[in-house]
């Protein structure tokens, strides 16, 4: 009998999961094994929503092998530990798991392998968590691409697989395993019904209402903070509790929002390919150039930045749709990255990690490559002119004041012709909205006009500088 261990990472589902397919045709007998990562509990860039979508996807993952047949083993880490443990107590003949692209997780790869081909079984790597892989793609001289818009027209043309079927049956083991429930990183975790819940079955759902009438306005509603435009899906492809072929195929049939949104997926598989080409910007800016940029040292703006009271009604209900439900939608996303960087001149990696801290979908590739496309340090061909003005953004894109009075609502009575520049209400009108400026809600802490101007002027100089 031929037992393969399928290792789970950030696919925690059982349908339409490549690695867990070609384990269950090559092996007589599969063991689903999760390791809970050490580096990963440690970090503390790792928040609270985070832990319970993981903690959630794994307990529904668990129900999930169990209605197949199998049992899902949990074990502690390092992986470099555990794979020779599990291999020796199963008489294995290899560990399939499946690719994460990132400076950690292929070291922690890298050190699997060796410790695995060092107990004589196989290590396989399948892809699985792109529609489109890092090395299928690269320009006509065989460089990798570093301007969205070329990558985009080779991806669209690249071979995309459809979704896999889920193994019919898997084999239980009686392996020891930890319990889920005594994992102390989040055992006293409460609930937060208004974050993002982790699970195979939430992201069905979510699919499901995707379909019909949302999908086709999605290219019309998606910039819209205050409509359910959005797929809501980023924590799941980031987790896998979804695979990117199902979201794509969804999108299939749906015209000009059916493409709008696999566009959205090229431009997360463009992110990777950056990542995987160019693993440096995992911490330095893209552009060498930025690595000397003068960005400023501020604290008390960073501060109201992060705690959404920056007088910018658009800006602040972003930031605090992130803390009351570690999500945020993409148009605010772009707007408070640009307000911190291009109006603060605060370095992008501050806004990264505060993302990363508070979101429930901080992808490395996808918040570091938006990060860095906002901030103006990433590959793009003209960053510099791209300042967006955080009251056109409120008047565009939240044209009735929905969604900030959703998330600021001290703004709630204000009119909606004040209601994205809050400042310019009279002292009557403020008495009025139940709002005082500077009491009830602050002013802006800095004037865009003049910030955009310093802007410019900054990146001028980057641009003009000897290379």
């Amino acid at each position: 009998m031929t037992t393969v261990i399928h290792w789970f990472r950030r696919d925690l589902r059982v349908a339409d999961n490549t690695s867990l397919d070609r384990a269950s045709r090559d092996g007589d007998r599969v063991v689903p094994l999760f390791v809970l990562d050490d580096r990963y509990l440690r970090d503390g860039s790792v928040g609270p929503a985070r832990f319970r979508f993981l903690r959630e996807s794994l307990e529904e993952l668990e129900r999930s092998l169990a209605a197949a047949g199998g049992r899902l083993v949990v074990r502690p880490g390092p992986a470099s530990r555990a794979l020779p443990d599990i291999l020796a107590e199963t008489g294995a003949s290899a560990v399939y798991a499946n690719l994460e692209i990132g400076p950690d997780p292929e070291q922690r790869d890298r050190e699997a392998r060796t410790a695995v081909e060092k107990a004589g079984a196989t290590f396989r790597l399948f892809a699985d968590a792109l529609l489109v892989e890092p090395d299928v793609i690269a320009t006509g001289a065989g460089e990798p691409y570093t301007v969205f818009s070329a990558f985009s027209r080779k991806w669209t043309a690249a071979e995309k697989l459809p979704p896999l079927a889920a193994p019919q049956r898997l084999a239980a083991s009686g392996l020891p395993s930890i319990p889920l429930a005594k994992v102390r990183a989040w055992r006293d975790l409460p609930p937060d019904p208004r974050a993002p819940r982790g699970g195979e079955i939430e992201a069905a759902r979510l699919l499901a209402e995707l379909g019909g009438p949302r999908l086709r306005r999605y290219a019309e509603d998606r910039d819209f903070p205050a409509r359910e435009g959005t797929s809501r899906l980023s924590p799941h492809l980031h987790f896998g509790t979804i695979s990117p072929r199902a979201l794509f195929a969804a999108a299939e049939d749906a015209g000009t929002s059916g493409r709008k949104l696999q566009q959205e997926l090229a431009w997360r598989d463009f992110f990777h390919h950056l990542l995987f080409h160019f693993p440096r910007v995992a911490r330095e800016s893209f552009r060498p150039e930025f690595e000397d940029f003068p960005w400023r040292e501020d604290p008390a703006g960073v501060a109201a930045w992060q705690e959404g009271r920056t007088g910018y009604p658009f800006v602040d209900a972003g930031m605090r749709q992130l803390a009351t439900t570690h999500w945020m939608h993409n148009r605010a996303r772009m707007a408070v990255a640009s307000f911190l960087t291009k109006d603060l001149h605060v370095d992008w990696r501050v806004g990264e990690k505060w993302f990363e801290r508070e979101l429930a979908d901080a992808d490395l590739a996808n918040n570091n490559g938006g990060w860095q496309w906002a901030a103006g340090t990433g590959a793009d061909a003209a960053p510099y002119f791209r300042i967006l003005n955080p009251v056109r953004q409120s008047q565009r894109f939240d044209p009735d004041g929905a969604y900030i009075r959703r998330y600021v609502p001290e703004l709630a009575r204000v009119p909606t012709s004040k209601i994205h520049e809050p400042w310019t209400m009279s002292p009557e009108e403020q008495t009025a909205a139940g709002c005082t400026i500077g009491h009830d809600y602050p002013a802006p802490i800095v004037d865009h006009a003049r910030e955009r101007r310093r802007a410019l002027e900054l990146f001028e100089k980057v641009r003009k500088k000897p290379r």
